[in-house]
């Protein structure tokens, strides 16, 4: 132990200590308030900014920014009142964060990405997208990665620089989608008659929109079949819905109305030499 710190008694240590204790217990307060006021402001302004029917992504990145931002000031403010040089703090911390940022170039990739998703939003928590090599719908669009969640709800993380840098597919974006069905009849079908089967089975569903008004098509002449193209349109959120009832549907209505769905088949004919 130093010969100092050996020679001094109880008496000089409080003494030494004293006049600290009112900055330190300062600087607590500027510490332990401050962060609450920094958490109460994001909050109020995240609050805020979904009462108007701001994006929840926007929102929720924003309040981190906002919150980090608050409780920096916080943390300057309360070195600062013990007495450290902050401005020689900022200098070290910005040559340090210099060196960390070549350190880690792959991640601030990821944070740019992750603006440019926040700023452009081309997707957003509730859309169900393909992107980055996935499926899924969006549950959190970080900073650094965005979270999806998939139809048997596996969890599944994707970089941002990954997302940016690829094709996104929105299944969710616009409030409208086509539902292409295929189906198929027998070449002794009465074609016109099952036009109209097919059409009166599309008028009586509730969820397929009127405009855009549905088309009717035939495009394709197959080995078994005359094929039909089925292109009605409904809200995005009914179109599982909507897909699976109508196949059903056409095909009661089709056998209802003597018309006939084939399956492949192939005519063999066998010749015997004599």
């Amino acid at each position: 132990m130093p010969e100092t710190l050996q020679n001094l008694d109880l008496q000089s240590i409080i003494e030494y200590i004293t006049p600290w204790l009112p900055k330190l217990a300062f600087a607590l307060v500027i510490f332990v308030l401050g962060r609450w006021v920094a958490r109460l402001i994001t909050r109020a302004i995240e609050a805020a900014l979904i009462r108007t029917g701001q994006d929840v992504t926007l929102v929720r990145f924003l309040g981190r920014v906002i919150y980090t931002t608050l409780f920096a000031a916080v943390l300057i403010a309360a070195l600062d009142q013990l007495g450290v040089q902050t401005t020689s703090l900022l200098a070290v911390m910005g040559a340090a964060g210099l060196a960390v940022g070549l350190a880690l170039q792959g991640s601030l990739s990821n944070f740019a990405s992750g603006v440019m998703l926040i700023v452009f939003r081309p997707l957003k928590v509730g859309d169900y997208v393909d992107a980055g090599g996935a499926s899924g719908t969006v549950e959190e669009v970080g900073v650094f990665a965005t979270k999806l969640v998939t139809i048997d709800n596996r969890l599944i993380v994707i970089p941002n620089n990954q997302i940016g840098n690829g094709t996104i597919v929105n299944y969710s974006a616009k409030p409208v989608r086509r539902v292409d069905l295929k189906i198929g009849v027998s070449y002794s079908d009465d074609l016109p008659a099952v036009r109209r089967i097919i059409m009166g089975v599309l008028k009586a569903d509730d969820r397929v929109l009127k405009d855009p008004a549905p088309t009717l098509l035939i495009t394709g002449l197959g080995e078994s079949s005359v094929d039909f193209s089925v292109r009605p349109w409904c809200a995005s959120s009914d179109y599982w819905a909507v897909y699976d009832d109508l196949y059903q549907h056409i095909k009661e209505a089709l056998e209802a109305g003597g018309c006939s769905i084939p399956f492949p088949q192939r005519d063999v004919n066998i010749s015997q030499a004599a």
